[in-house]
């Protein structure tokens, strides 16, 4: 039983991980392959670990499945975040389609300057 449990949280852990790859590959900007990378990502890899901790049966092995999946958990959006700030600051260009750029002002414009140093 539980080889057929473990079989098929590896087998959704690679669709979300297969997904990810795809949205990486065939989103338009840098802010939706970002989010394609992330969500589908670490959903895909906690799967997979999941699956391991299933297989595998032993205790130290789910604790370090359990423990990396928390740790993917807590930083996959700070690094999401993190990436797309920087993305935006560099003035990446959005989708064609994208109507309304909610961020649009709400950036102070002197902090793009990398000319600007702490002293100014």
């Amino acid at each position: 039983m539980s080889e057929v449990l473990g079989a098929g949280l590896l087998l959704a852990g690679g669709f979300f991980v297969f997904v990810a790859a795809l949205g990486v590959l065939r989103l338009p900007d840098v802010f939706m392959r970002m989010h394609a990378a992330t969500k589908a990502g670490t959903l895909g890899a906690g799967l997979v670990l999941m699956a391991a901790a299933v297989l595998f049966g032993e205790l130290a092995v789910a604790v370090k499945g359990v423990v990396v999946f928390v740790f993917l958990l807590l930083t996959a959006p700070v690094a999401a975040h993190v990436l797309g700030r920087a993305a935006y600051y560099d003035r990446a260009e959005l989708w064609d389609r994208t109507h309304h750029d909610d961020l649009r002002g709400r950036y102070d414009e002197t902090r793009r300057n990398p000319s600007r140093t702490l002293d100014d």
